[in-house]
């Protein structure tokens, strides 16, 4: 496994300017060495396991394998203890609203006596009862998609949604109707494609409940926080006009998108000052932590880790949530929602791959980072080269009963073998064996995360949720199935 090494991304004359600032407290730094006597002045702000997270004094965060740090920088980590934990700074009565107001108008304990951004997101979440969607070492996220009797400011919302980093929420999103989920389908994973057909109504009925929610959420906002300010937000594709109301440092944005969604996203008010445009991540971080990312087992598999899952739900948004996915990976901000409008996804689901990932290019390039596409067969050469750097692979293909089966036997197999050799034997006779019929009504989008060599698998991610992060097929198989497109988001 490669690690991620910030004394060695830190031009010479940066790293200088660091060690001579002197404006911050020093006190909270101290001087770290890796094994190459390369020395940086930075912090602790978090030690999991073998992995140690620090600050340096520009603000930027690195999280790094504890044995890449000197021998007396190991020793000072084993006994290292985080501050404590600082209740945050009390949230007041603003312009005549409280907390308890505010709550009630949500219809829900969204606040609880400090900002959202310094609040847990685990904490967050319990109170708003989302389940956990994710966890990796870097970020996290919780997702509910709430029963028909769910209330958020007076409306219904779809998926709601809340993200956080280091420890901290960083935001809120909350969709309402939308051409995705008022006319989506029913079931999730697999029964996504037996019973997954649009509910009758039409544009007209959405277009409908769409204006209905918008007022609804805009109203109530108003009649506590008064009148909105109406700005852009967002870039590229998903740039959308907003009403906005701020409170306590926190901004309530109300988009409302003609034939696509209602959405409700909220965000420290130096985020919407900036109009939603996030700091490029540099390339160099993003590229070590992905080379870290890679996992080499004993029985050969070979990896990604730490790759974000996002549900798309019972509706056929796999391409979005899949895209997100790889985006969030790269330090590349998206939401399935706003993907699904870039790729003008139709009524109930159903996205053009090459029209979504086209729509958002510009997005994506003017954030540092290449998009790869290829046509052909499976080949395992083709994705070594991703995969053995961290980079996931977009793959598409028909996702029948069959295969569906095959790969949850084949992951389940896996998992209780005690003799990996006789399981290779007993794939490969298997693979041999088996045929696995091409539906075309069943496209579908997935991320490949992995391989093996030996028994000539490849491992892969579906947008289904945590049960779904990885499963196992051989290339043979794979190949039955395959629509044979592959896209890649690249540094």
């Amino acid at each position: 496994m490669k690690n991620c090494d910030p004394l060695r991304l830190i031009p010479p004359v940066l790293a200088l300017s660091i060690l001579l600032t002197t404006n911050l407290r020093s006190d909270e730094f101290r001087s770290f060495t890796n094994a190459k006597g390369q020395t940086i002045e930075a912090k602790v702000i978090g030690l999991q396991g073998a992995q140690v997270t620090i600050e340096m004094k520009d603000g930027r965060k690195f999280t790094v394998p504890a044995n890449s740090l000197s021998a007396e920088d190991q020793s000072y980590l084993k006994t290292w203890k985080p501050a404590p934990t600082s209740a945050g700074t009390p949230l007041k009565e603003e312009n005549g609203v409280t907390i308890a107001s505010l709550n009630e108008v949500v219809g829900a304990e969204l606040f609880k006596d400090i900002a959202l951004w310094e609040s847990a997101p685990e904490d967050t979440a319990k109170r708003l009862d989302w389940p956990r969607e994710s966890k990796t070492p870097y970020s996290e996220s919780f997702r509910a998609y709430p029963r028909e009797a769910y209330r958020f400011l007076g409306a219904r919302p779809y998926s709601a949604a809340l993200y956080g980093e280091d420890g901290k929420v960083t935001g809120l999103s909350i969709v309402f109707a939308n051409k995705g989920d008022s006319f989506g389908s029913a079931g999730s994973g697999e029964e996504h494609f037996i019973k997954g057909k649009p509910v009758p109504g039409g544009l007209e009925g959405l277009r409908m409940i769409m204006e209905n929610d918008a007022e609804t959420i805009s109203s109530a906002l108003t009649g506590l926080l008064g009148e909105s300010d109406r700005q852009k937000f967002g870039e590229g594709e998903t740039r959308t006009d907003v009403q906005r109301w701020d409170w306590n440092g926190h901004a309530f944005l109300l988009s409302h998108v003609e034939d696509e969604y209602v959405g409700l996203s909220i965000q420290p008010v130096e985020f919407a000052d900036k109009r939603g445009r996030s700091a490029r991540v540099p390339d160099s971080l993003v590229r070590e932590r992905a080379r870290g990312n890679v996992e080499a087992r004993e029985n050969g598999d070979v990896v990604i880790g730490n790759l974000p899952m996002v549900d798309q739900g019972p509706k056929g948004y796999c391409v979005p949530a899949t895209a997100e996915r790889c985006m969030r990976y790269l330090g590349i901000p998206a939401d399935m929602y706003l993907l699904a409008m870039a790729g003008e996804t139709k009524i109930g689901g159903g996205t053009s791959v090459s029209l979504l990932l086209n729509n958002i290019g510009q997005d994506i390039k003017r954030k540092g980072r290449k998009f790869e596409s290829w046509t052909g067969e499976f080949k395992l050469r083709d994705l070594k080269k991703y995969i053995d750097d961290g980079i996931p692979v977009m793959w598409t293909l028909f996702s029948t009963k069959e295969f569906n089966q095959t790969a949850n036997q084949r992951s389940k197999e896996r998992k209780e073998t005690a003799d990996f050799a006789a399981y290779a034997g007993k794939v490969k006779a298997d693979s041999e064996a088996n045929s696995l019929p091409a539906d075309r009504t069943t496209g579908h989008v997935v991320i490949v995360i992995g391989y093996n060599e030996t028994t000539n698998e490849i491992a892969f991610s579906d947008s289904w949720g945590e049960r779904f992060a990885e499963r196992w097929i051989t290339i043979p198989e794979a190949e039955q199935i395959s629509q044979q497109y592959f896209y890649v988001i690249d540094l």
